[in-house]
């Protein structure tokens, strides 16, 4: 729910409104997907099985069920994945500066 927009919206504010003035990103955009709950996407099932939480405790406001000790609790988790393609660690929403994951990169290097 951190994005309310729709597929199509997401691109077009980001042309049109921040940073607007016809910006065009240079990237593959995705669709959105369900990282939690019922409805969530084969690829987080399968990322958040391979690693230990990041938090137990939930905010009060959630838009999906069921509740499950290991979701994702914000847009900003990351995942680091191994050159096997298994999930290797996983870091909290408040873990931002890359220097931080250098350690894990250097292990799996």
């Amino acid at each position: 729910m951190q994005e309310p927009g729709v597929d199509g919206e997401i691109l077009d504010s980001i042309r049109y409104v921040r940073p607007g003035g016809g910006f065009y990103p240079k990237i593959t955009l995705f669709e959105k997907t369900e990282v939690n709950g019922d409805g969530e996407n084969e690829i987080y099932k399968f990322l958040k099985k391979g690693c230990d939480y990041t938090d137990s405790e939930y905010e009060s406001r959630l838009f999906y069920s069921p509740l499950r000790v290991g979701d994702i609790h914000w847009n900003f988790e990351k995942f680091l994945i191994d050159k096997r393609g298994k999930p290797f660690a996983r870091y909290h929403p408040e873990v931002t500066d890359a220097e931080d994951l250098y350690a894990d990169i250097d292990d799996l290097l």
